[in-house]
């Protein structure tokens, strides 16, 4: 780690977002892919994009329409700061995959910036400029990809806080990605419609099952309600192959899988990495079959969040 010549350089993880029970409001680190962000303290009080790298199609260099940028911008504003901030940015997550590549950018600014600071902040005080951060690229200010970003493992986020959730260090997730793309905006709008309360009563009962589980390190509880019976549904037929993904996954033993965050990727728990592992050629087959390449990771639950270089 190192903060130099006004310069600091920080690390996001990519994460798996609403952990299917959960949407907008769960999710957790995954280790292995994430962003880098360089900030660098300038005089002038703006803030600036100098340079983005590593992705594949153009991403606005315009702060105010970037998720860093309107991060930074929050930060400033916020305590009133009468210096700016400089950043470049190297994406490592594809964008459009449900692994949180637009929150990634922003933590890891975040993070980068706090550290110039002359009093940096604690870690939990950026999430409101996370959020902000998020906003432009989603739509909406939801934490589930921000709050293990910023704290690592398995987070709780709300509107105003992050309640990291505590669960076996043995349990392992496995994320695989097709070589398709799914934005966000998509995705939730296939969202849109009438829920019945039944569905509403049914996941409630699931979330309570697997946060049960994982305070308890019960892999049965986890087992019995880490179904998607609200979103899941409805996104599923955006996503070629997904249905025979999950299936493969869950037929190698995983305590549950869906789509991580909008999709395409999908997530599997397992209590060993071992048999995250095993079960990761069969989840790659099925997308195989369905006409595409893919990358897979097996990662901790309680991978490490942001951090700085």
């Amino acid at each position: 780690m190192s903060v130099a010549n006004g310069q600091a350089r920080a690390f996001s993880p990519a994460s798996v977002g609403n952990v299917a029970v959960g949407f907008d409001i769960l999710g957790h680190a995954l280790a292995g892919v994430g962003d880098t962000v360089t900030v660098r303290r300038i005089d002038a009080p703006q803030v600036r994009i100098a340079a983005i790298r590593g992705a594949a199609f153009a991403l606005p260099l315009r702060a105010e329409d970037n998720t860093a940028g309107v991060a930074l911008i929050a930060l400033r504003q916020a305590l009133a700061l009468p210096y700016g901030f400089e950043v470049e940015i190297d994406k490592g997550i594809a964008l459009g995959s449900g692994m949180g590549g637009s929150a990634a950018s922003c933590v890891a600014a975040l993070v980068a910036a706090n550290a110039l600071l002359d009093t940096p902040l604690p870690r939990q005080a950026l999430y409101p400029f996370a959020l902000a951060g998020e906003a432009v690229a989603s739509g909406g200010r939801h934490g589930d990809n921000l709050g293990p970003m910023l704290l690592g493992g398995l987070v709780l986020s709300t509107a105003e806080q992050l309640v990291p959730i505590p669960l076996p260090a043995a349990w392992h997730s496995l994320l695989v990605h097709p070589d398709a793309v799914l934005e966000t905006r998509r995705a939730r709008a296939a969202l849109q419609g009438h829920y019945a309360l039944p569905e509403f009563v049914a996941q409630s009962a699931n979330l309570a099952l697997v946060l049960s589980g994982c305070f308890t390190g019960d892999a049965a509880l986890v087992r019995a309600g880490l179904r998607d019976v609200l979103v899941e549904p409805r996104r599923a037929g955006l996503i070629a192959g997904f249905a025979a993904a999950r299936d493969a996954a869950l037929a190698a033993g995983a305590m549950g899988a869906s789509i991580s965050g909008a999709g395409p990727s999908v997530f599997a728990w397992f209590e060993h990495a071992e048999a995250a592992h095993h079960a990761q050629a069969a989840v790659q087959r099925a997308f195989a079959e369905a006409g595409f390449d893919s990358q897979a990771w097996v990662s901790p639950l309680n991978a490490p969040g942001a951090c700085l270089l």
